[in-house]
């Protein structure tokens, strides 16, 4: 084949067009016309609103899985913030209830004394407050310890009360803490007046009603007598120990049976002793009594005569000159 046949062209891949700084000047240039048409004329603004509007799904679609993440993110972050909290708010609130249980006993206790200093201030007679430290070991007595004793002026058979009534009496004291045997004792007893009628009797410790509630009894009461469920019995103040006017129990039945002397009336105290904290313990009345004249004796007469009438000569004798 002759070689004046042969086409000498390039092919088309290796055509090369408009040279690389024609181009460059080229779009320069364009770039330049089109950033002064947007300035000036606002030519481009219609095209990117459109051009934003089509794009907007598109945004939203490659945010998605972004925003879940974040969203995942917060949740998990969020619960462990708020299970903290929930925690800091626990510990806030015990700490809150058990000073709020300690200010609830704080109001209970300033009640008992106010109390106990509105009744201190209604009697006349020497009084020491106390303080209950236990109850007596022994099962078979109704016994509780204060912490007044001898170096106080507390003295045995002192009565002691609360500001309901009538608790009991000290029966043994010590230098720095004094026994008390409360009314609902078997071995206790206390003269009462029938606010009602007026009449006096004398009321009994009854271990056996304390868990119902009762805890008293009066005994050797007639059959017949006008005693009746409601009535309130207070001190009568006939034994020398304790003042009169003192609450002590209110009758709670009365059981008159048929073919016996006496009635049985129990009595629930009015004062709690399971309950009580604070007490005054009273000087007893027989403490501020005046002593009894001495009565002189059957011997005392004869004698003076007797020395009346040997003084009689010797006056004589030194009156003779």
């Amino acid at each position: 084949m002759p070689l004046g046949t042969l086409d000498r062209t390039p092919p088309p891949f290796f055509k090369q067009g408009m040279s690389a700084l024609s181009k460059l000047v080229f779009f320069s240039a364009l770039a330049v016309f089109l950033m002064a048409a947007d300035t000036r004329f606002k030519l481009t603004q219609p095209m990117r609103a459109a051009l934003a509007t089509a794009l907007h799904p598109v945004q939203l679609a490659l945010l998605a899985p972004l925003q879940a993440l974040q969203t995942v993110q917060d949740y998990f972050g969020g619960l462990a913030d708020a299970r903290e909290r929930e925690a800091v708010a626990l510990r806030r609130l015990a700490a809150q209830s058990e000073r709020a249980s300690r200010v609830e006993r704080l109001i209970a206790e300033n009640e008992r004394l106010r109390a106990l200093l509105e009744l201190r201030s209604a009697f006349s007679v020497r009084s020491v407050a106390a303080e209950v430290l236990y109850e007596a070991p022994d099962p078979y007595t109704r016994k509780i310890v204060i912490d007044r004793g001898q170096t106080h002026g507390v003295v045995a058979g002192a009565p002691v009360i609360d500001a309901a009534g009538v608790l009991g009496q000290v029966t043994r004291a010590y230098p720095l803490a004094a026994e008390v045997t409360l009314l609902t004792d078997k071995d206790a007893a206390i003269p009462v007046l029938n606010t009602r009628t007026q009449t006096r009797a004398a009321a009994y410790g009854d271990p056996a009603g304390v868990a119902a509630g009762a805890g008293m009894e009066l005994r050797f009461l007639a059959n017949n007598a006008d005693v009746k469920p409601g009535d309130v019995l207070h001190t009568s103040g006939v034994d020398g120990v304790y003042p009169s006017g003192l609450p002590v129990a209110t009758v709670v039945a009365v059981d008159r049976q048929t073919g016996s002397t006496f009635a049985k009336v129990t009595l629930a105290p009015t004062a709690r002793p399971d309950t009580v904290r604070h007490v005054l313990v009273l000087e007893p009345l027989y403490l501020q009594m005046p002593p009894r004249p001495v009565e002189p004796s059957a011997s005392a007469p004869s004698a003076a005569p007797r020395r009346a009438g040997t003084e009689k000569p010797a006056r004589a004798g030194r009156t003779a000159p």
